[in-house]
């Protein structure tokens, strides 16, 4: 399965999550050590916010394998963000496709999935009768992730949804409800594995979720602290002073260092909320 990896926080060097960690994003991309398929090499994609220039997301994606790309590894070492989304697939639904790369963009959010969705090619076309015209036109590619956001947006749309975590949190849950009663509907009962993360550029959320819970669910973890500081390889997440709450929050497939203690398992069937101010809770799925 895919692999990502997301932050928010203190503004940091995007090479500093993508190519310097022992087991950065650009090692999984070619020796994934927590999935049974360890390479990932169908593509990439980098989202990040500038909000000194606007609150829409910039996007650079590329069919080339992550590890061999020099555009990446000249525009990682020259970006500082507060927020940035990575993403190193392996191709499931959907060819290799510029148009099939992770993150996906609309308007203000970004949104990065690492899973599949049981009977996509049976429901496919029962998915986008759910869209508007507008959604419907916005999907360029194949996979089941582009169509799960755009119901998603479809269901934000008829929700009247916010921009807030809360209101992005409850959207998900509701999609993922209308997502199953569809699979339902047309006789679908392949598993379904929805590891996603979510933002507008303020708060980010992200779920672990698999429908069939006695199935074993792909891994995902988050680190919240005062600062995340990388030094030759070896990454550490600070401790959040007491009193003044968290400063960054990493969330990522798979941990990028050996340090365990400062990786925390998002349990499965739940939802992590990161507030505006970096705050954390979990919600049942």
């Amino acid at each position: 399965m895919c692999r990502f990896a997301a932050y928010i926080g203190k503004p940091i060097i995007i090479d500093e999550l993508l190519f310097k960690p022992t087991n950065s994003l650009i090692k999984q991309s070619i020796r994934a050590r927590e999935t049974d398929e360890p390479l990932n090499g169908d593509g990439f994609g980098l989202g990040w916010y500038a909000h000194h220039i606007d609150y829409t997301p910039a996007v650079f994606a590329s069919m080339q394998p992550a590890w061999n790309d020099r555009n990446l590894q000249y525009l990682a070492a020259k970006i500082r963000t507060h927020c940035v989304f990575a993403h190193v697939r392996a191709a499931s639904s959907g060819g290799v496709n510029i148009f099939n790369c992770h993150p996906f963009h609309y308007k203000r959010f970004l949104f990065m999935h690492n899973g599949s969705i049981g009977g996509f090619d049976k429901i496919k076309r029962y998915m986008r009768r759910e869209l508007s015209d507008e959604i419907y036109d916005w999907v360029k590619g194949q996979t089941d992730s582009e169509h799960f956001f755009a119901l998603y947006l479809q269901t934000f749309e008829e929700m009247k949804g916010q921009y807030n975590v809360e209101s992005m949190a409850a959207v998900l849950c509701a999609t993922v409800k209308r997502l199953t009663k569809i699979q339902k509907q047309h006789g679908v009962d392949e598993v379904t594995y929805l590891n996603i993360a979510l933002t507008d550029g303020f708060s980010m959320l992200a779920s672990r979720y698999i429908s069939d819970p006695a199935m074993s669910c792909p891994t995902l973890y988050y680190s919240a602290g005062s600062s995340y500081q990388e030094r030759d390889g070896a990454c550490h997440m600070s401790p959040a002073i007491q009193g003044e709450g968290n400063e960054a929050i990493l969330l990522v497939s798979e941990k990028l260092t050996n340090y365990k203690a400062e990786w925390q398992e998002i349990p499965v069937n739940h939802i992590l909320l990161v507030q505006q101010d970096l705050s954390l809770s979990l919600n049942a799925i």
